[in-house]
């Protein structure tokens, strides 16, 4: 292949090969979520690539390589070669996942230096989580991301619309029985936002909890009322 894919292909392949991050991930789960065609992009790189990752051993570059190719990139300036080495770099990232041992190889190659010394390796963050809830009898869906880093939630309702009547509520469902249910927020239908936890909420959230929505009044369920009836569940896993 000689010929660099499309940027919307390119955003179908790394989201089926997870390298997605941040904000990119919300807008690729979101727009998973409300265009199929996207949806079957990824799912067609999704079955290329699975043949690819099975004739690979288990291998994982270790994290100071690409800090040294990103350290060897910086010192080099602004050059045009430079700035379209910085932009293959996470091209490179998803390369290692189908052929790990001959990227590390190649781009070690290419910037490693033997008088460098490595810096220490960073702590391994934690895993996101993710959910995807399905609406109703509807293809859509509400997607859901937890990074547990920043201790923030990315909800895309990109597929919803207000009926001008009611607000639909994100619940975490905790893992102790005695516990009561946890808001996580409002949806807001149309958009995607970004919800910042209160620590005590973020420490309940974990791979297998549960999430619930509600119809509640505008605003939200009201302080002193239950709340309203689930419209929708769906389960946080690890990503």
């Amino acid at each position: 292949m000689t010929d660099d894919p499309a940027p919307e292909d390119m955003m179908a392949a790394e989201y089926a090969l997870g390298v997605l991050e941040g904000e990119e991930l919300l807008a690729a789960r979101g727009r998973e979520a409300r265009d199929p065609e996207f949806a079957a992009e990824v799912a067609l790189w999704q079955d290329r690539l699975a043949p690819l990752l099975d004739e690979v051993d288990a291998a994982t570059p270790r994290e100071e390589v690409w800090e040294r190719i990103s350290a060897a990139l910086a010192d080099a300036g602004e050059s045009g070669e430079v700035v379209s080495l910085a932009s293959r770099l996470r091209r490179w990232k998803m390369a290692a996942g189908v052929a790990t041992a001959a990227a590390v190889a190649a781009v070690t190659l290419l910037v490693a230096s033997p008088t460098q010394t490595p810096s220490p390796a960073p702590a391994t963050p934690e895993a996101p989580l993710a959910a995807s809830i399905p609406i109703a009898n509807t293809q859509l869906r509400l997607a859901v991301t937890y990074l547990p880093d920043r201790q923030e939630l990315l909800v895309s309702a990109s597929g919803l619309t207000a009926d001008g009547v009611h607000d639909h509520e994100l619940w975490l469902i905790p893992q102790s029985e005695n516990t009561p249910l946890l808001s996580l927020g409002v949806v807001a239908p149309g958009e995607e936002r970004r919800y910042p936890l209160a620590p005590e909420v973020a420490a309940e959230m974990a791979d297998g909890s549960d999430l619930v929505l509600t119809r509640e009044p505008l605003g939200g369920k009201p302080r002193d009322a239950d709340a309203g009836p689930v419209v929708a569940e769906g389960r946080l896993q690890k990503i």
